[in-house]
């Protein structure tokens, strides 16, 4: 808008809000604290598409023994278990790679193949317990349902900036009632990024 002596300008730094100047007789420079930051967010929400492989690691920790736990590869009745071990009371380990699609700054990270298990949204790991893991003679028959929501695409960068680290999460492996642990999860410490 203009009153004659002076008009309104905006000047605009990518996707940010508009930043008012003023022409004329009283004319100003823009204002600088304003345009910095609006830059910054830019650079802080920079946009790469990402489609890559990752690494995980799934450590249970101190399963009821002689019990049978394994990654469940493929869904409804096909499904095979994968990396099935038998537990001595001690932790179990398993690690994984799943692909990982979707664009940074944009979006949340969206993990693709035959592990990654619930809509794209709220993608999650089976591990397999007892009968579902193949182990006939068991009297478990449940499953692990491990979250990957605390994925960041933070973590997902480092990890692949370096192959010497891994994504990893500890959960427990005995439920309340002396069985193994069964539906859904989170990692006791949340997902980090560790060497492997």
């Amino acid at each position: 808008m203009q009153d004659g002596a002076n008009a309104t300008s905006w000047i605009r730094v990518g996707n940010a809000h508009p930043v008012p100047i003023r022409e004329g007789r009283n004319r100003l420079l823009p204002n600088c604290e304003e345009l910095l930051l609006a830059t910054k967010k830019m650079s802080e929400s920079k946009v790469e598409a990402i489609s890559q492989e990752i690494p995980l690691r799934i450590v249970l920790i101190a399963p009821p023994a002689g019990v049978d736990f394994g990654i469940q590869h493929g869904k409804g009745n096909t499904y095979t278990s994968i990396q099935t071990q038998r537990t001595n009371g001690g932790n179990l380990t398993f690690e994984i790679t799943l692909n990982v699609k979707g664009i940074t700054g944009e979006e949340p990270p969206n993990f693709h193949g035959p592990l990654a298990q619930g809509p794209a949204k709220g993608r999650f790991v089976y591990i397999d317990i007892g009968k579902l893991a193949g182990q006939a003679d068991s009297c478990w028959q449940r499953r692990i349902k491990v979250p990957l929501a605390g994925i960041t695409w933070e973590l997902i960068q480092q990890t692949l900036a370096n192959k010497k680290l891994i994504l990893h999460a500890q959960l427990p492996g005995t439920g309340k009632d002396g069985g193994p642990s069964c539906a859904t999860l989170k990692p006791i410490d949340g997902w980090t990024c560790l060497k492997r």
